[in-house]
């Protein structure tokens, strides 16, 4: 039971950085390339989503299975 918790609370932090990366990409990354990049203004704010959904799933994947891999004792 106490492996679970400990899964289910870094499942949660994970959840909670992601969070705030979001919310510091909507703040100031969206709005700085809308600026630098008028031509991709209108496409702008979904590449920066699809790139941070596709880096915080990569993120998580590999995270979970780096915990569930078998360790061998040494």
């Amino acid at each position: 039971m106490n492996s679970r918790l400990k899964i289910f609370g870094l499942i949660a932090l994970l959840g909670f950085v992601a969070g705030v990366i979001a919310q510091v990409t909507a703040t100031y990354l969206i709005p700085w390339l809308v600026v630098v990049l008028p031509s991709l203004a209108g496409l702008t704010s979904f590449m920066v989503a699809g790139f941070a959904g596709a880096v915080l799933t990569v993120a998580i994947v590999g995270a979970w299975a780096y915990m569930a891999a078998k360790k061998e004792p040494y």
